[in-house]
């Protein structure tokens, strides 16, 4: 029999877990996600979030309540009967009453190998850090920060040639099918839960744009990483005869010099030890574009540096 679902999240992140599981029959009931923010030109028009456009479609009642913490909000989250809630990417702290409404639980999709980066950029941080590894875990949600029994995990390399958004959308396909598995085995009565070790505990803490500014000073893979992990946003950024150029996908490359030297007419740049290619970049105020297409209007030569 299929479960009734109340589903929990926000950005496009989610969107594929949910399209999931009324593939494989569930029955969502609600969907609860963030309010609308203004968007457009002047910020004049409220922009829905990408699960309520998708629940819209689906015909799915939303709610966006402010809070979760009065009465009023367990009440009506407790009157629609769910079996189990799925939290992918809510924003919003579920306290006890919440967790404890639904008769089999809550059920979070994290994007971590948790314990490693629990909170709220792991993919951003998994990279950033060199790891070579992240993936996607099922976890009963409890009161901590991520801290609930995991039930199950998918793994998935990162390469050098991953950017956040590369493997933001890996791991969202990936996370779907782990929770459609999750909560089939839920369904049946065969979800296993296992404690989180406490070894090897890390926190993601949400990006600051302060720490945007590229250093090249640091080796080059960690250069590289770091530019990755923050591509597309915030975007790792340098400087270039004064104007500043976000930098959002590289590779490594051969060459050596003071960090920040442009080493050739193709952009490789210094770094502490190595070099970089520059493949993709953003000026203020213009569009992304390929390296190849910016030359063709920049001319970027030794002894340039960037900053």
């Amino acid at each position: 029999m299929p479960l009734r679902l109340i589903f929990m999240g926000t950005p496009d992140f989610s969107v594929p877990t949910l399209l999931e599981l009324v593939a494989h029959g569930h029955e969502i009931v609600a969907v609860y996600t963030r309010a609308p923010k203004p968007g457009g030109r002047r910020g004049l028009q409220l922009r829905p979030t990408p699960v309520e456009e998708a629940a819209r479609k689906l015909g799915v009642p939303v709610l966006t309540p402010k809070t979760l913490k009065t009465q009023e909000a367990l009440d009506e989250f407790s009157a629609f009967g769910a079996d189990a809630a799925v939290v992918v990417a809510y924003g919003m702290i579920l306290p006890q009453a919440i967790l404890d409404a639904p008769k089999l639980g809550c059920y979070n999709l994290h994007a971590s190998l948790l314990p490693r980066w629990r909170g709220a950029a792991p993919i951003n941080r998994a990279i950033m850090a060199g790891d070579a590894e992240s993936g996607v875990m099922v976890m009963k949600m409890d009161v901590g920060l991520d801290t609930g029994d995991v039930a199950m995990a998918e793994r998935l390399a990162i390469t050098d040639d991953m950017t956040a958004v590369d493997l933001h959308d890996r791991l969202s396909r990936l996370g779907a099918d782990l929770m459609a598995r999750a909560m089939a085995a839920l369904d049946r009565g065969g979800l296993q839960l296992k404690k989180q070790s406490e070894d090897g505990v890390t926190y993601a803490a949400k990006i600051d744009k302060a720490e945007a500014r590229i250093d090249w000073s640091k080796p080059a893979h960690a250069v590289l990483r770091h530019i990755h992990g923050l591509s597309p946003f915030p975007g790792a950024w340098a400087e270039l005869e004064n104007a500043r150029v976000k930098i959002l996908r590289c590779e490594l490359a051969k060459g050596a010099g003071a960090p920040g030297e442009v080493l050739d007419d193709q952009l490789t740049i210094a770094c502490g030890e190595g070099a970089i290619r520059i493949l993709e970049l953003q000026r203020e105020g213009k569009a992304r574009m390929r390296v190849v297409d910016f030359l063709r209007g920049v001319k970027v030569e030794p002894p340039m540096r960037l900053v």
